[in-house]
């Protein structure tokens, strides 16, 4: 059983600097920053390679639960090694552990929220279930799949486009108000609010 003194650890997956800022592999730390801000919190370097804000999520009382939120400054294919030190560093169990990533096999904007699984060839998700197993939460946030013949690793790695920033803030908002339903209600009611 998941010891309830121990933090919950959100990491915004992403590649750091930026020129990668506003790239759909970057929709994590998207995300991580908007919960950043929501808890008054900014980010400082951590000794793991890793950007961190520590505080509070979710309504008074019970429900309240100690959060880390954090950036990997690793670059994504390596994002396991920093979000593993965080892990040892703040006691965290894997089930408290929720990667916040984009994803190609869903329709832009959509939000798909799960418990384990494999990392359908996301570098990101690759290397944290190498370093730590796949029994971690994610929050799946569509991008989906790049039109034509255009390569994957091209379609990841740039920016969103102007049509899809349209709604971006209000799709950036709702994972984020899905991940603090995660952590103050469950994955079972999160799943049932957010996943479309």
């Amino acid at each position: 059983m998941t010891d309830d003194a121990s933090p919950w650890l959100v990491v915004g997956l992403g590649n750091p600097g930026p020129e990668y800022a506003a790239n759909r592999h970057n929709v994590g730390f998207m995300v991580a920053d908007l919960l950043a801000e929501r808890i008054g919190g900014k980010f400082k370097a951590h000794k793991a390679r890793a950007q961190v804000v520590e505080g509070r999520m979710g309504p008074p009382g019970p429900a309240n639960r100690r959060v880390v939120l954090a950036k990997p400054m690793s670059y994504m294919n390596l994002s396991g090694g920093p979000v593993t030190a965080l892990r040892d560093f703040y006691k965290v169990p894997v089930d408290r552990i929720v990667a916040i990533h984009d994803e190609l096999d869903i329709d832009y904007g959509t939000l798909r929220l799960k418990l384990g699984g494999g990392d359908n060839g996301h570098n990101g998700l690759k290397s944290m279930t190498k370093s730590m197993g796949p029994d971690y939460h994610r929050v799946r946030f569509g991008i989906g799949r790049p039109p034509g013949r255009q390569p994957v690793a091209d379609f990841v790695l740039k920016d969103f486009s102007s049509a899809e920033r349209k709604e971006l803030d209000y799709l950036v908002d709702r994972a984020a108000d899905a991940v603090e339903c995660l952590i103050a209600d469950g994955l079972e009611r999160a799943q049932g609010t957010y996943n479309s």
